[in-house]
């Protein structure tokens, strides 16, 4: 039996070691020129908190660069939008940044010692994606050199409700809408006094290019007088926003029951002015048409 075990546990030492090399052969890239980058395949982080993407490299120049450039950016290619870059000449200890540089990015390697690792303050869910970093040496034929595996940022959050409201008329009917964001994309349900009802819940709300991290549910034929909960949740915990459904107003049912009779009233009032009008306005000629005849007589 105990042997049994020991072979049981050099087996998964041995495929932890290979999953291992695995992962550091995918995060090693090189060429036939010598150079060498080194990155990891992926980079997990918490919402609102900083995080570092490691990167370092090796080049095949025996001397020290005395010029160089550290350029990050989101995603690859065309497509690719430079987030840092700095600027080191002449030996400088200094990576010089532009001064319209986002001060969420820094360099938190030391560029002369071949780190130039990249440090994010307070990340947020649209920061997910992959990220490329490549350094150019000034004064050599072969100039620059760029991890083109890429470095998988995934940010996660826990639940955050985003809105819950009601839509329609007390014609067509009531519906409750729930958005919500969080990553892992979370898991909605509808709770009311009687227990769970099931939404008609469509994923995603929105589609980031960097990946999917809202959702959207609706709850249809709610009734007034009743309370509903949007509750969300995943891995790293829940949230919830409670909507009750006022009942139509007896003010409004009023106003809405008198307004052909206000509209009859006004109209009638109308009438009876115009026929006052009408029957002064005959009277005035029929008294002046008298007068004009009496005068004529005398």
């Amino acid at each position: 039996m105990h042997g049994g075990t020991s072979a049981m546990d050099a087996h998964r030492l041995s495929k932890t070691l290979g999953l291992l090399v695995i992962l550091y052969t995918a995060a090693v890239a090189k060429d036939d020129d010598g150079w060498l980058m080194k990155a990891p395949t992926e980079v997990r982080a918490m919402e609102g908190y900083p995080v570092v993407l490691p990167c370092s490299f090796t080049h095949p120049h025996h001397t020290h660069p005395s010029s160089m450039h550290v350029v990050w950016s989101l995603g690859h290619g065309r497509t690719a939008t430079v987030l840092f870059r700095c600027t080191s000449m002449n030996n400088s200890q200094l990576c010089q940044s532009k001064a319209n540089q986002d001060e969420r990015y820094r360099l938190e390697g030391n560029h002369r010692n071949h780190d130039i690792s990249l440090r994010i303050n307070s990340v947020t869910l649209k920061d997910s994606g992959r990220y490329y970093c490549r350094v150019e040496l000034l004064g050599h034929t072969h100039t620059s050199f760029e991890n083109t595996l890429g470095t998988r940022l995934r940010v996660e959050a826990a639940p955050r409700i985003l809105s819950l409201s009601a839509e329609g008329t007390e014609a067509s009917g009531f519906k409750a809408v729930c958005h919500v964001q969080g990553s892992p994309l979370p898991d909605i349900q509808w709770i009311e006094p009687d227990g769970v009802r099931e939404g008609d819940t469509s994923f995603p709300l929105s589609q980031e290019a960097n990946g999917q991290y809202r959702a959207s549910s609706q709850l249809v034929d709610i009734k007034p007088r009743r309370q509903y909960i949007c509750a969300a949740s995943n891995s790293l915990g829940k949230d919830q926003a409670t909507l009750y459904l006022l009942p139509p107003s007896p003010e409004s049912l009023t106003a809405k029951s008198s307004f052909p009779l206000l509209v009859l009233l006004l109209a009638l009032a109308l009438g009876i002015k115009l026929l006052l009008a009408l029957g002064v306005g005959a009277w005035v000629i029929k008294r002046r048409f008298n007068i004009r005849a009496s005068n004529v007589e005398h």
